[in-house]
């Protein structure tokens, strides 16, 4: 019977549609119901078992309270009136009977305190978490115009993410030249991830530091520090709006400033192909778009602010081969001038840089050009070079 009623409905609806964008809307709606659903449901599944658990506590504690006044009341029964008198026997079982109601109200009450607990103990250890360093140091601010050059020094840079860990880097010293493309490579675990963040602040480091331009990033504020760098991560993120709140979510810049970077990463005839422009919406997430647009998305938003450093970290590690190379073109025609520092999970991606560094086990192993380790066959880039090209 619904199935009959839904298909003229469809029809109708589907006859009124006009144009593709209207399509796109409602592909959005949906995705955005149906996840919604699946919200509602895991929702559901966690509050059936609360209190399915309450009620099953409930039940049994009741039907306890019920065998024991059953037996009292026996007993109230076969009692001599010598030993009870009647008319008391009658109020202890109707105060009886209301007590197994003021037993099931206070039983399911402690059960809903002690589940509403657990709240209270995640503030609390929320309370506890080391907060992160001032966004603002009033007395120690960076010029406007900083960084300049580019130019990163690590200095015994050690780095462990509690005191209870070990050191994820151990030592490193080393000069990012400015102006400079620099490779990162490894494998898992050796530690370049944990650069990134110690670069961005996002953990501290236990020894040592790091000077850009002259700069030490300890003592200046995290939005000074994190508004001067730009990023592109290996997982895109969109917000739900437009295209234009997207790419310029602080309205700093012109239309004119926003379709140059659209064009230069390959995204006009995406962005064209609805009739909105710039104001054609985008989903949650980015959900109406592919992994790879995202990904070029992200770079229009850091191109268009124009930082001196641009941190890639496995920025192409999840998308397809030919968008990989749409971004590497793009970050070589876009970026002279600037710093790019590449965690590189596939070893094309930084093959071309002006140098690479080796980390293994938190430790720098090699850092020089490309053409001078393949040179050598011994050199653990070459290791991982051949490494990739058996995979692949």
């Amino acid at each position: 019977m619904v199935g009959i009623r839904k298909a003229p409905i469809l029809h109708h609806f589907s006859e009124s549609i006009s144009g593709a964008a209207t399509i796109r809307c409602f592909n959005q709606e949906d995705r955005f119901l149906r996840r919604s659903l699946c919200v509602i449901d895991d929702y559901s599944h966690i509050a059936f078992h609360n209190y399915g658990t309450m009620e099953w506590l409930s039940v049994r504690t009741n039907f306890l309270f019920n065998i024991v006044f059953f037996l009292v009341l026996i007993i109230l029964v076969t009692l001599p009136r010598s030993a009870i008198y009647p008319s008391l026997a009658g109020i202890v079982a109707t105060y009886g009977l209301n007590l197994n109601v003021l037993q099931a109200w206070v039983i399911w009450n402690l059960c809903n305190v002690e589940n509403k607990m657990i709240s209270v103990e995640r503030i609390l250890q929320f309370t506890k978490l080391p907060c992160e360093a001032p966004a603002v140091i009033k007395g120690c601010r960076p010029d406007s115009d900083w960084p300049t050059n580019g130019s990163i020094q690590l200095e015994n840079l050690q780095v462990q993410y509690t005191p209870a860990l070990p050191m994820v880097l151990k030592g490193i010293t080393c000069t990012f030249p400015g102006e400079k493309k620099i490779g990162v490579v490894g494998r898992t675990g050796s530690g370049k991830s944990t650069l990134i963040q110690a670069l961005f602040r996002v953990v501290e480091p236990s020894i040592g530091r790091i000077v850009i331009d002259g700069v030490d990033i300890s003592q200046i504020g995290l939005q000074d520090l994190r508004s001067r760098l730009g990023i592109i991560p290996q997982d895109p993120t969109l917000f739900q709006g437009t295209v234009r709140t997207n790419l310029d979510p602080l309205e700093q810049h012109s239309d004119q400033e926003i379709w140059e970077v659209i064009n230069n990463c390959r995204l006009g005839e995406i962005i064209r192909q609805d009739q909105r422009l710039l104001d054609a919406p985008v989903a949650e997430d980015g959900e109406n778009w592919s992994l790879g647009q995202r990904q070029l998305v992200c770079l229009a938003r850091v191109l268009i602010k124009k930082r001196r450093i641009l941190v890639l970290d496995e920025a192409t590690a999840s998308i397809e081969t030919e968008t990989d190379n749409v971004i590497q073109r793009t970050i070589r025609e876009e970026t002279n001038g600037c710093t790019v520092i590449t965690v590189a999970h596939r070893i094309p991606t930084v093959i071309d840089n002006d140098l690479v560094l080796v980390l293994d086990e938190g430790k720098i192993v090699e850092y020089d050009s490309p053409g001078k380790l393949l040179k050598d066959n011994t050199s653990s880039f070459s290791k991982l070079v051949t490494e990739f090209l058996r995979r692949s």
